[in-house]
């Protein structure tokens, strides 16, 4: 693998559609969501590439309503575990849901004769990170 590479060319691509976006004076209305799989830790055991960790791991939210340049979260100094601000699953569909004006507590459907929602009985919107 050639991370190195990979990272410069979806980073180039990411600009370009964020440098569009704004000019087109769309950024503000449009809510970016950059993430991926979970966590990739920094060792890895074996020759197979870097471990998974579910416990600390970057998604960055552009546009659409999001403080910008704010970091929200840290993670230790090995960048396993979440240590600030720790945010789950839940907590980030709920702010997303929430940028699209959408409440995560009203947004549900029926199967199987129950209610269900994205963020089930959990998520909290995460404010702080909202402009």
């Amino acid at each position: 693998m050639d991370h190195k590479r990979d990272a410069g060319q979806s980073d180039q691509a990411i600009a370009a559609l964020i440098k569009d976006l704004k000019q087109r004076g769309l950024l503000n209305e449009t809510l970016i969501v950059w993430g991926g799989e979970f966590g990739r830790t920094p060792t890895a055991q074996g020759s197979k590439g870097r471990n998974h960790h579910n416990t600390g791991f970057t998604t960055w939210l552009c546009g659409g309503g999001v403080k910008r340049g704010h970091v929200h979260g840290a993670t230790d100094e090995l960048g396993v575990n979440a240590v600030e601000n720790r945010m789950d699953v839940h907590d980030l569909h709920a702010t997303m849901l929430h940028l699209l004006g959408l409440d995560h507590e009203k947004l549900t459907y029926r199967y199987s004769g129950r209610d269900f929602r994205l963020t089930d009985v959990h998520g909290n919107v995460a404010h702080e990170i909202i402009a």
